[in-house]
């Protein structure tokens, strides 16, 4: 098992790398710090002295990737790329260029994202499976058909209409929870309940449909024909046998989220004023700064190879013949 687990975070690295190189030839190759100053202060009107002071004053005006005046390893420490981009690997993400510290915030806007991301990933794992065992319990029925209609309807329908009709209708007519906004601690409940509940009803369509095309799969397989031929009950079937068996595919859709979970919702965040990383995100979009976007997509990335490695380490536990690939 530890082989298996160092063979896979040694193909991890590359792609870490390559998305850090990537990263930094879009922000500073592709769009050079000059550029940037132009953007802050203003395409017109804006004199040579005012962009060299706004690079001064966040670390953009040293070379890109070597820096001559220096001795030693400064020639290759002293640069932006080191600055910028190599510190991240050791999650050393500076400040942003409006002069805040990025992993404080970072720090303090994960937890209001896990907040309404850990109860969305729970509830609506267990809507869509038993929504898709039901379905598939009912197979060849008007039940079945109606529900596969109903559910391409719910799939058909943008996130924006959940989200505006259920402000509008909970929120505003109904007054059982606020709009939008956030506060700690408990008080926390009645501003995450109509974000949570909006998502995992705008999931529901293509998270069924999904499962059940798993299950249905499983139901055709000749192990299934075998237990239903000893006389076990179709509920049995399903829940002993098509539901463990189907376990891999759903850990697959499950831990590569989990990671994602402390990015936030954007969508959401930002509609229900939410103060994750999501809507951090976003406002750092809005407002240019670079600074907050490299720190976010860097993060974004380590957190998807991480959910690569659990995934990994989930199939040898459910199918150990997985170690041997």
């Amino acid at each position: 098992m530890l082989a298996y687990i160092v063979r896979r975070l040694l193909y991890a690295v590359p792609i870490l790398i390559g998305v850090n190189l990537l990263t930094f030839l879009l922000f500073f190759v592709v769009n050079t710090p000059d550029d940037m100053a132009r953007m802050h202060l203003g395409m017109k009107h804006v004199t040579p002295e005012a962009i060299e002071q706004w690079k001064a004053d966040r670390g953009y005006d040293k070379p890109l990737l070597y820096n001559a005046q220096e001795t030693g390893m400064g020639r290759l420490t002293e640069t932006i790329f080191f600055e910028k981009s190599v510190r991240l690997f050791a999650f050393q993400f500076g400040r942003s260029d409006a002069g805040r510290d990025i992993g404080h915030d970072i720090a303090q806007r994960m937890w209001p994202s896990l907040a309404i991301a850990v109860p969305i990933l729970v509830f609506g794992l267990l809507a869509n499976i038993t929504v898709a065992l039901l379905l598939v319990f009912f197979r060849a029925t008007y039940v079945d058909a109606i529900g596969v209609v109903v559910l391409v309807a719910l799939m058909s329908i943008s996130a924006l209409f959940y989200i505006i009709a259920g402000q509008y209708v909970i929120g505003k007519l109904l007054h059982l929870v606020p709009i939008s906004g956030y506060d700690g601690g408990w008080q926390a409940l009645k501003f995450i309940v109509l974000p949570v509940a909006v998502a995992v009803l705008y999931g529901i369509g293509s998270g069924s449909r999904w499962y059940r095309t798993l299950f249905l799969e499983e139901a055709g397989k000749d192990y299934v024909r075998t237990a239903r031929a000893k006389g076990l009950g179709e509920r049995v079937v399903l829940l002993r046998h098509i539901l463990k068996n189907a376990l891999i595919p759903i850990l697959t859709g499950v831990v590569v989220l989990l990671p994602l979970l402390f990015m936030g919702s954007l969508v959401l965040e930002s509609f229900f004023g939410i103060p994750g990383l999501g809507s951090y995100t976003i406002d750092a979009i809005r407002a240019q700064d670079f600074a907050i976007v490299r720190s976010m997509v860097f993060l974004g990335s380590v957190l998807y190879i991480i959910g690569l490695l659990l995934t990994d380490i989930s199939y040898t536990l459910v199918d150990p013949r997985v170690r041997l690939s």
